[in-house]
């Protein structure tokens, strides 16, 4: 063979090669993005709005979160730690309707310890902590965000049309999805949810905290150990 065929034969063998690797690319570009929002739902939303409307931009963040935090295995609660942390979030709806403000910050210290028990970054790093629980419960982590920043607002800001009682409330009831998925029994620790579970997803206790939330009477405790919720629009008062 001579070489001038030996060399064409290797240029056309590196064209091949280059030509399949630009193909690979192009053909995991497209998804790259469907497959960050179906991930990270409205994180996705959030990250994009962020970045004003840059796409591009607000996936190399994401995909960076996952970089980071995709391999975190969130380590089992035992049963005691569970009942104290439930223990902690039904003393804390109870006491919205006295001290709104005081629950509040209760309820983002305790979202913050829950996830360092769970393996995530420890709370005295919460941007970092948040990140990591995007990764993993994208779709309830605002509510955590949304308590944060109500726990940290000033009084006197909130009184100047910052955070006042009913947007508290809001954040309590949406930081409560977040708690409920880590404090739950993962299906690997040998459980599930406290109380029966429904085809939505949902189970028993859920449809007291909503009777609760919509001004209904007071509920009994269930079985799970569960309160209802306390947080009546009519009775919250401003701390």
């Amino acid at each position: 063979m001579s070489t001038g065929l030996i060399i064409a034969l290797i240029v056309i063998a590196a064209v091949v090669v280059i030509i399949a690797a630009a193909m690979t690319l192009r053909a995991r570009g497209p998804r790259r993005g469907p497959s960050l929002k179906r991930r990270f739902g409205p994180e996705y939303d959030r990250a994009v709005a962020r970045h004003d409307g840059d796409t591009k931009a607000a996936e190399r963040e994401l995909t960076e979160r996952v970089h980071r935090h995709g391999d975190l295995r969130e380590r089992a609660l035992e049963p005691a730690q569970r009942e104290r942390y439930e223990a902690r979030w039904t003393a804390a709806q109870e006491r919205f309707v006295d001290s709104p403000r005081e629950a509040v910050a209760e309820a983002d210290r305790l979202l913050a310890e829950l996830a360092g028990a769970r393996g995530f970054p420890d709370g005295g790093q919460y941007e970092e902590q948040l990140a990591a629980l995007s990764v993993h419960h994208a779709h309830h982590v605002d509510g955590y965000r949304r308590v944060h920043r109500a726990a940290h607002l000033r009084a006197e800001d909130a009184r100047d049309g910052g955070t006042g009682t009913e947007d508290m409330r809001e954040a309590m009831v949406a930081a409560r999805a977040l708690f409920e998925e880590l404090v739950r029994p993962a299906r690997h620790d040998g459980g599930g949810r406290t109380g029966a579970r429904h085809e939505d997803g949902h189970h028993d206790n859920g449809r007291h905290h909503r009777a609760g939330l919509n001004g209904g009477r007071k509920a009994p405790a269930d079985r799970g150990g569960h309160m209802p919720w306390a947080l009546h629009r009519r009775q919250a008062k401003e701390s």
